[in-house]
């Protein structure tokens, strides 16, 4: 049997930047709603955050049946997360972080996702326009050839002086 001593790490491409939580795991002030959605009604913000985050409505409930051992629901969404954003920690801490400070750490995912679901305001982007000069296309009258104006009426005889007669 083999032991293994080491974790693998997470794979990442070069140059990819590893950031950090957008906001403390205390950070309540932050957004006082996620924080007053999470104490009067913590279930509803646990199934609400799985769902953002795409994952099963009811899946945070789950948690509910293991009492005071480690939540996995929690502990699962929250790596997830994390691998994803590309957010630094490590499983230790994530496991630290649900199993000590539950309802803190399901706050702190609903404040990052919805910042990271926030549509991004870019300031001067990099602006690649080509110019496509439209195709010059002559235009030419279609004219009926056999169509002829009508007649001028013989009594109809145009005024000089304008429009009133003179006096």
């Amino acid at each position: 049997m083999t032991t293994i001593s080491v974790q693998p790490g997470m794979t990442m491409a070069a140059g990819t930047k590893i950031s950090t939580w957008s906001s403390g795991l205390c950070d309540c002030c932050e957004d006082m709603s996620t924080c007053c959605f999470g104490f009067w009604c913590p279930c509803c913000l646990m199934c609400t955050t799985s769902q953002e985050f795409g994952e099963c409505l009811c899946l945070p409930l789950l948690d509910m049946c293991f009492g005071p051992i480690i939540p996995p629901a929690a502990y699962s969404l929250r790596s997830a997360m994390r691998e994803r954003y590309r957010i630094q920690g490590t499983m230790c801490d994530d496991c630290c972080v649900v199993t000590c400070c539950g309802i803190c750490s399901w706050c702190q995912m609903a404040r990052e996702l919805k910042l990271r679901r926030q549509p991004q305001v870019f300031v001067n982007p990099p602006v690649n326009v080509t110019y496509t000069a439209p195709v010059s296309a002559s235009y030419q009258p279609v004219v009926n050839p056999s169509y002829q104006s009508p007649p001028m009426n013989p009594a109809y005889q145009p005024q000089s002086g304008g429009m009133y007669p003179a006096v």
